[in-house]
């Protein structure tokens, strides 16, 4: 028998496995998926706790897990000595899903060694489990925004490598704060520019329509002095962009952020067809995103 003749042999005789289909929104169905879209896109520093479903993982697994939005070397999984395990929320995603290539990252890092940093992962397939499938999608999801990434470190000493990533890291942390007055807001100072990003949680094309008719009313502002620069596509929701007064801080924002919250929900519950003056906005809006990722 030839080479190609063997070969066509062992093909027929394994099962192919689907590649992960591309899910547009691969974070809804978790509780906070507007958060988790910030964690994957647009947090530099941030982790949350993740509790596990007991009958989905391993048994002997922790019940618990940490979320964070990088790890040293961006390596996309670590556990460590003591056995509790972080993931990395953007160590990419390669199948076109990330809550299977998330999902993919923490099943490897529970089958791991203790004091085991992952660096490689297997490819997420059809058949990878999703996050919606490990995770508790009762309990809540709650992001603590870091100054930098010294959590990696979690009480113990790093060297070499691990040590200059740690520092590079810090140095290149762009300053963040959350806004409490609505959900997946956050302030940062880029350069010398200001900005909020707020990363609506509804679907993307009722969110652009709600913004676009607050935009052809002049009411997409948060007030003077801070201008709606348009919006972009991450994680299969919108999030619009404005620029802020250089010299000021997150609390500065919190009532101007609850009125906008309140002139959208205005908007987003609307059902008369869009002016043309409204449908000029959202053609506008629309020639100006980009998509992350």
């Amino acid at each position: 028998m030839g080479k190609a003749s063997r070969r066509k042999k062992e093909a027929q005789g394994k099962t192919k496995v689907a590649p992960a289909p591309h899910i547009a929104r691969p974070f809804a169905g978790l509780p906070g998926e507007a958060d988790w879209v910030a964690a994957y896109e647009i947090l530099p520093a941030a982790t949350a706790t993740l509790t596990l479903r007991a009958e989905a993982v391993p048994e002997g697994a922790p019940e618990t897990v940490t979320l964070a939005t990088v790890l040293p070397m961006a390596w996309p999984a670590l556990r460590r000595d003591d056995g509790s395990i972080l993931v990395a929320s953007q160590s990419g995603s390669t199948s076109g899903d990330p809550s299977r290539d998330l999902a993919q990252a923490l099943l490897t890092a529970l089958e791991s060694e203790p004091g085991a940093p992952i660096t490689r992962l297997p490819r997420a397939t059809a058949e990878t489990p999703r996050l919606q499938d490990l995770l508790d999608t009762e309990a809540d999801f709650d992001v603590t925004v870091h100054e930098g990434f010294d959590f990696w470190l979690d009480g113990q000493e790093v060297t070499g490598e691990a040590a200059e990533s740690l520092e590079r890291a810090n140095e290149s942390v762009v300053p963040t704060t959350p806004i409490t007055s609505a959900p997946a807001t956050y302030w940062c100072r880029i350069g010398e520019r200001t900005y909020i990003r707020h990363v609506l949680p509804d679907d993307e094309d009722a969110a652009t329509t709600a913004l676009a008719r607050l935009h052809a009313k002049g009411e997409s502002h948060l007030g003077e002095d801070r201008r709606l620069l348009g919006a972009f596509r991450a994680g299969g929701l919108l999030v619009p962009v404005w620029e802020v007064p250089a010299d000021t801080e997150a609390a500065d924002h919190e009532d101007a952020v609850t009125d906008f919250a309140g002139r959208y929900a205005t908007a987003l519950a609307a059902t008369e067809d869009l002016t043309p003056d409204e449908r000029r906005a959202r053609n506008g809006l629309l020639s100006r995103q980009v998509t992350l990722r």
